[in-house]
């Protein structure tokens, strides 16, 4: 029920993922990133464990496939998964098991992979990947959740879509963008892109506030001077 695009930018060495779904709180299960290794998503009928399990390997030096297959290998319940990464190198690397629900499709690009199952159309990754790769000038953040926008537009789930999620790590323990849009009767798309435009003016004062709070803005908030 979900579908997503994982993406990284060569320049800036960041890695992400956009992705929607109808129920509810995608953001906390399905993505998943680390800095200075890669970015996964974990989607179809979830297991969680997958994307750390992914991202250590990653961390510790394997390759995009060599990882996925290492995680996956003899797994109990893969055929119900579906999973996607890329690494910080930009190789991708995709599973998706024999149980996946509805129609379903992954689609590779330049640093980049969109999956989706329960799919209005198969066209759904394609629609992500051609928005992706055709502003690479962009803020990594930005061009993922431009093409989860494509996904939408071009169909998204059969079904209505209720949750959204931007995920995107550069350079420390924590992400640089965790935006979560857990339930909307709209189109969490759109709910995303608000936050977005909202947080990314501030995404430097907050990294800064984090490294050097003495040389930090302040909140602007009253007795914050």
């Amino acid at each position: 029920m979900t579908f997503s695009i994982v993406g990284n930018c060569p320049k800036t060495d960041m890695v992400g993922v956009a992705i929607a779904t109808s129920s509810i709180c995608v953001g906390s299960r399905c993505p998943h990133v680390l800095a200075g290794a890669g970015a996964v998503t974990t989607q179809n009928v979830t297991d969680p464990a997958i994307g750390p399990e992914v991202l250590a390997r990653l961390a510790a030096g394997a390759p995009a496939e060599a990882a996925l297959a290492a995680v996956m290998r003899d797994r109990p319940n893969s055929d119900y998964r579906q999973v996607a990464l890329v690494d910080l190198a930009g190789n991708v690397a995709h599973f998706t098991g024999s149980k996946i629900l509805g129609t379903n499709a992954v689609v590779t690009g330049a640093g980049c992979v969109a999956a989706g199952n329960l799919l209005s159309s198969k066209a759904v990754p394609a629609a992500m990947i051609n928005s992706f790769v055709v502003r690479p000038d962009l803020h990594l953040a930005d061009r993922l959740l431009t093409a989860l926008q494509a996904g939408i537009d071009a169909g998204g789930e059969e079904g209505p879509t209720h949750s959204a999620a931007l995920l995107v790590a550069h350079r420390n323990e924590w992400p640089l963008v965790d935006l979560r849009v857990d339930w909307t009767e709209e189109c969490p798309g759109l709910a995303l892109r608000h936050l977005w435009d909202a947080y990314e003016p501030q995404i430097q004062a907050y990294d800064l506030r984090a490294r050097d709070p003495s040389a930090a803005p302040s909140y602007g908030v009253a007795g914050n001077e």
